[in-house]
């Protein structure tokens, strides 16, 4: 269905009997649980270890993990889209950002899930996985601002962060096939969806409270505060350094968006 949207959306889709009638009420009406193929859902913090890849069991659970993230983050994208781009009158190139981002993560838990498949251990859905991706969905379903700033900004640099030592395990263990498809499909797509978060953010700041301009990223300046202030209150603790510096500033992410957050502001 998601690729199919993609196609409809941008009209790459030259076959009628293949394209969705998509009524109006169908994007009005927003799921709060969507249903998924996994055996248990478990808070994030009762998961097992999935160990250093290895072996073959290391591995697959591993490539299960990731694919599950990559589920999450599919339906986290047309949620933005149902819950948002009306609401807050978002313009046409907001859409297109996130049906193209949909497409992106539904590509990559299918090509996760084949390698799974390949690997032999499992399929997807047979282990447990945690929620943590949608639990934030909910925090922060009344303000797009928290959205793209914890999702996208925050839970997705972190995979920026921990994606090169992933790619690591797997070559290391000689799992080049698992490792190339995170070095050259997934890694690279992912910095372009916390671009995306940036980018909408910075928007949104400069749209309703700075009058079309953001002006210079300093540690001071409105939009960085706006931001810190955003994560403090909808992430849990500090940011866990070290930062995969090269991969944020891909992103458009300075240091004075994350450095400051690694410390835990506490309440006086």
């Amino acid at each position: 269905m998601t690729a199919e949207t993609h196609r409809w959306w941008f009209g790459d889709d030259d076959d009628a009997t293949t394209t969705t009638s998509y009524a109006r009420e169908d994007t009005q009406n927003v799921v709060d649980d969507p249903v998924r193929e996994i055996s248990r859902v478990v808070d994030p913090g009762q998961t097992r270890r999935i160990g250093n890849g290895g072996t073959a069991q290391s591995r697959s659970a591993i490539l299960h993990s990731l694919a599950s993230i990559e589920s999450w983050a599919m339906l986290l994208a047309w949620d933005a889209i149902q819950r948002f781009g009306v609401a807050r009158n978002m313009p046409k190139e907001f859409y297109d950002d996130f049906v193209e981002l949909a497409a992106d993560e539904g590509r990559h838990f299918a090509l996760l899930s084949r390698r799974l498949d390949e690997c032999g251990v499992v399929r997807f859905g047979e282990l447990e996985a945690h929620d943590g991706l949608w639990r934030t969905a909910k925090e922060t379903a009344h303000s797009l601002e928290a959205r793209l700033a914890v999702e996208h900004c925050v839970h997705e640099a972190r995979g920026l962060d921990v994606l090169p030592q992933t790619i690591g395990k797997f070559r290391r263990n000689g799992d080049e096939a698992s490792a190339t498809l995170l070095e050259t499909v997934i890694y690279p797509e992912e910095i372009t969806h916390c671009a995306s978060g940036l980018r909408w953010f910075k928007y949104l700041h400069a749209r309703e409270v700075d009058g079309g301009d953001v002006g210079e990223e300093t540690e001071e300046s409105g939009v960085v505060k706006a931001f810190h202030e955003i994560v403090r209150e909808y992430f849990h603790g500090a940011l866990k350094p070290p930062f995969n510096d090269e991969a944020r500033a891909k992103a458009g992410f300075t240091p004075v968006w994350y450095e400051p957050l690694a410390t835990k502001v506490h309440a006086q």
